[in-house]
């Protein structure tokens, strides 16, 4: 027997049936983003890896993007993230495009990491941004859309909180335990790395970044301080919009969150699973400079990405995948022997003129052949044209589920089809 050709690590293949999932979780997506009055838009797959470089942090370029050299002799990559190529693109056209901007994607993207449960290296992503707006509503906005989709994928509070920061409280507050301006990035990266490890390591980790023992306390307690929300006009103001829209039950204040990407530079934000192994579903946040860090003039946003790997992780967990059938509305036209197989295509292609949807067996096989496959399929409905119906004009459809049947003209068919898939 010959070595099935394996796919590549870290790839991904969609059956018909995670198709199915797939194609769900985009229309709830879409129903969402265009609710808020969102465009849907993408961007190219293949980037130049300048693009990413100065803005996302070492890590994304130098460990976890696909970077290969192309036959120019440019280096370009897998598109690790979206919001790059969205700047890039706004400052393309920025003279002719309305602000507030809206727009939303759901496409593939790439990462070399560690393959793992919740992570591929091949993976959807939700991207949802607004830009030219730098208000606590604009802000609100995009939280508050997360909340929506939580909810309507009858995600509840207790499952699935949304944790809320502001980059510039926590700055501010940083001074004051005396962290240098030039080191707030390093720090950063720290208090980034909190939730990835027990705490001795990460207080070690803070000492090897140059913070005295002092300062690894005080910065313990302030990324722990649940209230310190309270010293930002800007975050009480964002609080009180989500409260108004319906969501706060879903949103926390934690100073843990300062997300990776070093593009971020006010309200950052992550979905975090309440009773979960440690990892986010969601991520984004403010961000004011990378519009004109790409060429056009000065532009803030907000927005966010949510991969669909964890996220379908945490919907099997909680038990909110429905059991798709794509066939449940479907019925199979049979073929009776090789005199019919015209009668049966014409019948087929009739019916499917009348909206509905008909698969027809590709060859002359027994009946109960046919039967057994429509039952395998899902199919509920069979509809049978012997030489006596041809004859006679008639059709008989059969119900697999009550073992039924009954014949009717043919003219009647899609009406009687269409009663008995609305009653089923």
């Amino acid at each position: 027997m010959k070595n099935k050709i394996q796919s590549v690590r870290g790839t991904r293949e969609f059956y018909p049936q995670q198709m199915l999932t797939r194609r769900w979780l985009y229309k709830h997506m879409e129903e969402v983003s265009t609710s808020f009055g969102y465009e849907e838009y993408d961007g190219p797959f293949i980037e130049k890896i300048d693009l990413y470089t100065a803005k996302t942090g070492e890590e994304l370029v130098k460990e976890q993007s696909f970077v290969f050299t192309d036959r120019g002799g440019e280096l370009v990559t897998l598109r690790p993230e979206l919001t790059l190529s969205l700047a890039r693109m706004v400052a393309a056209r920025q003279n002719e495009l309305v602000f507030p901007l809206r727009w939303w994607s759901f496409g593939p993207f790439w990462r070399y990491e560690k393959p793992q449960k919740g992570r591929t290296r091949e993976f959807f992503q939700w991207n949802i941004d607004l830009i030219g707006s730098d208000s606590a509503e604009a802000d609100a906005e995009l939280v508050a859309i997360c909340a929506c989709f939580l909810k309507k994928m009858d995600i509840t509070p207790e499952q699935i909180a949304i944790k809320v920061n502001h980059r510039k409280l926590m700055e501010e507050q940083l001074v004051k335990i005396n962290i240098q301006k030039e080191y707030l990035k390093e720090v950063f990266h720290v208090i980034d790395r909190y939730d990835k490890l027990p705490t001795d390591s990460w207080k070690a980790l803070c000492q090897e970044r140059g913070l005295a023992t002092e300062q690894v306390d005080q910065l313990w307690r302030l990324i722990n301080n649940h209230e310190l929300w309270k010293e930002s006009p800007y975050l009480t103001s964002v609080f009180e919009i989500l409260k108004v829209m319906g969501v706060s039950a879903y949103v926390k204040y934690d100073a843990r969150i300062i997300r990776g990407l070093d593009y971020y530079t006010g309200m950052v934000f992550e979905a975090w699973d309440v009773g979960g192994d440690g990892r986010a579903v969601l991520g984004g946040g403010h961000y004011d400079n990378l519009v004109a860090d790409v060429g056009g003039s000065p532009l803030p946003g907000v927005g966010f990405a949510m991969g669909d790997v964890m996220f379908t992780v945490l919907l099997e967990k909680y038990g909110k995948i429905p059991k798709f059938n794509q066939f449940e509305n479907a019925l199979l036209v049979t073929v009776f022997n090789q005199d019919t197989t015209l009668a049966s295509a014409d019948m087929a292609a009739r019916l499917r003129d009348e909206d509905l949807k008909v698969v027809t067996f590709p060859s002359v096989e027994k009946l109960q052949k046919q039967f057994k496959y429509a039952d395998r399929m899902g199919i509920r409905f069979v509809l049978v044209l012997g030489p006596d119906e041809i004859k006679d004009r008639l059709v008989t459809i059969k119900d697999l589920k009550h073992h039924t049947q009954v014949s009717i003209p043919q003219k009647d068919a899609a009406s009687t089809i269409k009663r008995l898939l609305a009653a089923q």
